[in-house]
């Protein structure tokens, strides 16, 4: 299995170093803000960022709230703290901004693990897993990244699929960037791109819409999600990670996991290279 290590129209324009370093601005500074553990038990609420636009992680639903994997682990997360929730929808490139600045407390935002990321933000343990793929109606012949040449391809911009599909497609392919996960898909269904990266909820959401016309042409590579705090918070890093270890160990992350993503849920590593789970 491989995991990620570690533009808008130009490809090599690549936005998650800007992203990185907008971040680090703020590692020497703690945000006027931003809360520790104790304040927030204090306050009597968490606020958490949160995707509000992929579902099955973050989503508003039609009663208007906030729900999805993400949103049932940080509500239990409000649980563990005694605290009510506050949920913060935010998009793929302004969630790690949110946090380092202090207007979220804890980010459970589909944040897939990545060596860049972990330059600016503290990764948790791992408590999903998700497959980064490209797809494309099942008209076009792609094979391999090779085949993407000419192409325009749509990716959320800042996002695991944004790196993967930037750094395999050759040089002449167009690499459109949108907003959040729901206009990369819109895109891909209204033709302003004919292929789009995407995680292995694409596909389902695009033949919802319109039915057996797509399909998962290249797989990129497995990735693991983790909560995230700020970098050298020791407190919010041991208070998630405990609290990770406990729902897993007592069953509560599998009926999540069952619940949202139809399947049992994963191994996770002990490990990533140069991505931290605990601070040092």
């Amino acid at each position: 299995m491989k995991y990620l290590n570690s533009s808008d129209m130009k490809r090599r324009n690549v936005p998650a170093g800007a992203l990185a370093l907008l971040a680090l601005l703020f590692v020497n500074h703690s945000p006027a803000d931003a809360a520790s553990v104790q304040e927030v038990k204090v306050r009597g609420k968490i606020i958490v960022g949160i995707q509000g636009d992929n579902a099955p992680w973050g989503f508003v639903n039609s009663a208007g709230v906030q729900d999805g994997l993400d949103a049932d682990i940080a509500k239990l997360f409000g649980k563990e703290l005694g605290v009510t929730v506050e949920f913060i929808p935010l998009n793929v490139a302004n969630r790690i901004p949110a946090l380092v600045t202090g207007k979220v407390d804890v980010l459970f935002a589909t944040m897939a693990m990545t060596e860049e990321r972990a330059k600016s933000m503290q990764y948790s343990k791992p408590y999903a897993a998700n497959t980064i793929a490209l797809l494309a109606p099942k008209k076009e012949n792609i094979k391999t990244a090779a085949d993407l040449a000419g192409k325009e391809i749509g990716v959320p911009r800042a996002s695991a699929q944004d790196k993967a599909v930037t750094e395999s497609a050759p040089p002449t392919a167009t690499i459109r960037r949108f907003d959040d996960d729901a206009a990369a898909i819109q895109a891909m269904l209204s033709g302003q791109v004919q292929a789009v990266g995407g995680n292995l909820f694409y596909l389902p959401r695009l033949n919802a819409s319109q039915p057996d016309i797509y399909e998962k042409k290249i797989e990129f590579l497995n990735v693991y999600n983790g909560a995230g705090t700020r970098l050298n918070e020791r407190d919010w890093n041991e208070t998630v990670n405990a609290f990770i270890d406990k729902i897993k160990a007592n069953g509560d992350l599998d009926k999540i996991y069952r619940k949202w993503m139809g399947v049992p849920l994963p191994e996770f590593p002990a490990s990533l290279l140069n991505i931290p789970f605990t601070v040092k």
